[in-house]
């Protein structure tokens, strides 16, 4: 009995030891992701008045747990039956990374006026300001969801030969640590400038150290933001590459004699070109046909 037991605890630690180490991988799979769900989420949360900061990114932390609860038993469920279908996910889901990768960098390069939404609170009602900050809580979720799916995708398609329970507690792992650690530094970030905003005001006016590091993190919030762009722009096009190379045969062949992450970089740039182009001569179609 008492052996049986011991034995019980061996291949719970030594599951556990594998699910650490898969964790490991899958989250460094979904590392850019994560990278353009900081620069995205920051954004979004930024724009309100400082007292409503941080309760707008809680209810888009609560409804980013929502969504995992909804994507991951779907997810599991393809596994289980479908699991081809986990792997054409993939791919489609690459595609789109790719597309927005090469979109933002047409967009750097082709400059086009940007429509800024500021909650203001100078003669606004406290309904309206209300209204309006459930209006971007939506929008915010609705990203996160489509971002959920890669992520949580891209993490089962690192274990999806591996058996079932270890898919769930992997991807599970995944999608906590997704969700906490990128609203968390979601949060540090966009309180950076109130930090330093009461750090000069400690300094009493004098230049001293406080007021140095204060004006530091007033400055940098906004270099911070723009940094996490071109990063999860560079990291989206790697991800796209390096899904094509490991799940389509004639990838794996191409370009081998070049760096994987350069080779990762121009295939899913060129995969993000196509789709882009695609995407826009389909849209001027619909404008001739209307």
């Amino acid at each position: 009995m008492a052996s049986g037991f011991f034995a019980l605890l061996d291949d719970i630690s030594v599951l556990m030891d594998d699910v650490v180490a898969m964790s490991k991988i899958s989250t460094k799979k979904t590392a850019g992701i994560l990278g353009d769900d900081l620069a995205v989420n920051a954004e979004k949360a930024s724009g309100f008045v400082s007292s409503r900061e941080l309760p707008v990114l809680w209810a888009i932390t609560k409804g980013s747990f929502l969504n995992k609860l909804i994507i991951l038993p779907i997810a599991f469920l393809l596994s289980a039956f479908l699991p081809w279908a986990v792997t054409v996910i993939l791919l489609l889901g690459a595609v789109y990374l790719a597309f927005e990768g090469a979109e933002k960098i047409y967009e750097y390069f082709v400059p086009h006026t940007h429509e800024k939404h500021i909650v203001r609170t100078d003669n606004v009602s406290k309904d309206a300001i209300l209204e309006t900050e459930k209006k971007k809580i939506k929008s915010a979720i609705i990203t996160d969801f489509i971002l959920s799916v890669e992520i949580v995708i891209i993490a089962l398609g690192t274990v999806i030969n591996e058996p079932l329970l270890t898919q769930i507690l992997v991807v599970t792992v995944v999608a906590i640590i997704a969700t906490v650690g990128v609203y968390g530094i979601v949060a540090l970030i966009v309180r950076m400038d109130d930090l330093g905003l009461r750090l000069v005001q400690m300094s009493n006016g004098k230049k001293n150290f406080l007021r140095f590091i204060g004006k530091l993190l007033v400055n940098a919030l906004p270099l911070i933001i723009k940094s996490l762009s071109v990063i999860g722009t560079i990291a989206l096009l790697l991800v796209a590459g390096g899904i094509f190379v490991h799940n389509i045969e004639y990838l794996h062949h191409f370009l081998e004699t070049w760096p994987s992450v350069l080779r990762d970089f121009v295939i899913g740039l060129g995969v993000g070109i196509l789709a882009l182009l695609g995407f826009k001569l389909v849209k001027g179609l619909f404008k001739l046909v209307r």
